[in-house]
């Protein structure tokens, strides 16, 4: 029955490799022909990146200062909340901004790429590595190079350029941070402690530091890019994407009493997280289900998975899902992994569909189609090393 306290997704800003808002995403996953994904093999060789879509900053960045004191993730960011916030109806109106809360997961900023590689290259070659490493960071890296690397900075930059001036809260920790950010919004609106909340991340793949971390774990797939189900059979890995996410996420009451159209509600939302020895993933997924299951029906539902590539969660995790006997969509196959916002962003993508009210088509032979009407869709997420989250979309 619909309640009062109900969280409710009523605007969507999502940008990646396959474009501009709801529209474009939706009509790129349901191209004629198949899917084809948008991707870049040879600028980051051997790695794969799915790089962002061109976009006109100045449509949600008005601001040339702005736009230059930002790096490309802030800027993905900042300009997917503006989308949001435009499609909820809520941009511009300096009454609800005002008491907007926003709840951000990012990572750290970008580095100074010149002397990264200095110290990397003469490392190896020093008699005191420790020693050789703490004066050069400290005497070679520029003071506002940590000024830039702050994650609170996006959060700064919305409410700086899109006036949301509520309360603030930035989470860091990869995929489990999107996935808190996610449910903290959705029980705070349950416990009446807030009605109007901007939620979201971004993350920008085209950074050669980033793709080096992820390497030495040997975490990346490389190219020819598979899908991602197939991927873990021949080539297991991840195949990292940029995105920025945002939703805006209300109380039922609250939206109904400002005329705004629902595109889905969130249910529940469970999060969790494990060591990852072997079948502890799974356990915690099984458990998610569970305290899910009396709003659950398996009648019309389908899965949309933020699995991310890395191997042995994500062979863990097609292995559950395929336990359940429900389509299954991977994310990561249409717009790469974007750890922070890859959570809100296969939400969205859950949004969606259930506001057309059908799964969006197979992105790979591995996934089965769906003709039946689309009522429900679980959201999963298993981080790439820790984080294990479940929700679940409805019919508003």
């Amino acid at each position: 029955m619909p309640h009062d306290r109900d969280a409710l997704i009523t605007g969507i800003g999502l940008i990646s490799c396959l474009g501009e808002g709801p529209d474009a995403h939706w009509e790129a996953l349901n191209r004629a022909g198949g899917f084809a994904p948008a991707i870049d093999e040879a600028r980051f060789a051997p790695f794969p990146v799915h790089p962002m879509a061109p976009v006109e900053l100045d449509r949600q960045i008005p601001k040339r200062g702005d736009q230059r004191q930002m790096e490309p993730w802030q800027r993905i960011g900042t300009y997917a909340a503006g989308l949001a916030l435009e499609a909820a109806g809520v941009k511009g109106n300096a009454e609800l901004l005002a008491r907007m809360d926003m709840i951000v997961a990012a990572g750290g900023g970008e580095r100074d790429y010149a002397v990264d590689g200095q110290i990397l290259s003469a490392l190896p070659r020093e008699a005191n590595p420790g020693a050789y490493l703490n004066e050069h960071l400290l005497s070679d890296l520029r003071p506002t190079l940590f000024l830039a690397q702050l994650s609170n900075l996006l959060a700064g930059n919305i409410s700086i350029v899109h006036g949301v001036v509520g309360s603030s809260r930035t989470f860091m920790g990869e995929e489990a941070a999107g996935t808190d950010a996610v449910r903290i919004a959705c029980a705070r609106i349950g416990a009446g402690q807030g009605d109007l909340f901007l939620v979201g991340g971004s993350f920008n793949a085209e950074r050669p530091d980033v793709l080096l971390h992820y390497a030495m774990g040997g975490l990346l797939t490389q190219a020819p890019l598979l899908p991602l189900w197939r991927r873990q059979a021949e080539r297991p890995g991840m195949a990292l994407g940029s995105v920025g996410c945002f939703l805006v996420i209300e109380s039922r009451a609250h939206a109904a009493a400002r005329g705004a159209a629902p595109l889905a509600r969130i249910a529940g939302v469970r999060t969790d997280r494990s060591r990852r020895l072997p079948g502890e993933a799974a356990a915690n997924a099984a458990a998610q289900l569970k305290a899910l299951a009396p709003t659950l029906d398996t009648h019309g539902t389908a899965v949309i998975s933020a699995a991310s590539g890395a191997p042995a969660p994500t062979a863990e995790e097609a292995q559950f899902l395929a336990g359940l006997g429900l389509p299954v969509r991977g994310a990561a196959t249409a717009f790469g992994h974007s750890l922070e916002p890859s959570f809100p962003a296969a939400v969205a993508l859950a949004a969606l569909s259930l506001q057309r009210g059908r799964l969006f088509a197979p992105l790979e032979a591995a996934e089965q189609a769906m003709d039946d009407a689309l009522r429900q869709v679980l959201v999963t997420s298993w981080g790439h090393w820790r984080g294990e989250a479940t929700a679940l979309l409805a019919a508003p």
